[in-house]
């Protein structure tokens, strides 16, 4: 019952309020965002959701749009500036996603959703990830965020696919909360984010 009909009612409520009492912080950000980006402060992407229908994901920009003199975008090291490295460690970056929520692309908690070329990587445990919809946070952003590798972050994902609960969600955002507060697992041991993942 709560899986299937209560979940979905208050992350669309949660959502709004969330987006009304946040709105002055959102439009600060997005002068200063701006400012620090040259540009377009929102960073949008195709990203797989429940039962892996693509929707265009919506955060705020973390990495400037620097070139090399080809033309080519310089590492992700490089382009994630302070502001952006400010926005990550805080999560800030992650509020634009109240829209994506309120729209149903995806809930408060749940698996983070990630790239669609790794759609074709995933075994058919980790496929079953994509039978819930993505979210803001999730278990394993609760529990070791980027530092923990991609098996066992899958693992968490498949884990609370199998276990999703009020309880559990209510859980996952406290310890979504210290880890936030912490500043933990913002970066992996060998990459400004994440490394990419290859498949198992």
């Amino acid at each position: 019952m709560y899986k299937k009909y209560i979940k979905r009612v208050i992350d669309f409520c949660l959502s709004f309020v969330g987006l009304v009492v946040l709105s002055p912080l959102f439009v600060v950000l997005i002068v200063i965002g701006a400012v620090f980006m040259k540009g377009n402060p929102f960073y949008f992407q195709d990203r797989p959701g429940l039962n892996e229908k693509v929707f265009k994901l919506i955060k705020f920009r973390t990495m400037d749009n620097r070139k090399d003199k080809d033309g080519n975008l310089l590492p992700d090291e490089v382009r994630l500036n302070k502001y952006g490295r400010f926005l990550r460690s805080t999560s800030l970056d992650e509020i634009p996603e109240l829209l994506n929520i309120i729209k149903g692309n995806m809930a408060i908690v749940g698996p983070r959703p990630l790239l669609v070329k790794y759609l074709s990587l995933y075994n058919e445990e980790q496929r079953h990830r994509h039978d819930v919809r993505p979210g803001l946070t999730g278990y394993a952003q609760a529990h070791g965020r980027n530092c923990v590798s991609w098996e066992e972050r899958f693992k968490m994902d498949v884990w609370y696919v199998e276990n999703v609960s009020f309880k559990v969600d209510v859980k996952i955002l406290f310890d979504t909360v210290k880890t936030v507060v912490k500043r933990e697992g913002i970066s992996s041991e060998t990459a400004a984010t994440m490394e990419e993942f290859r498949g198992s």
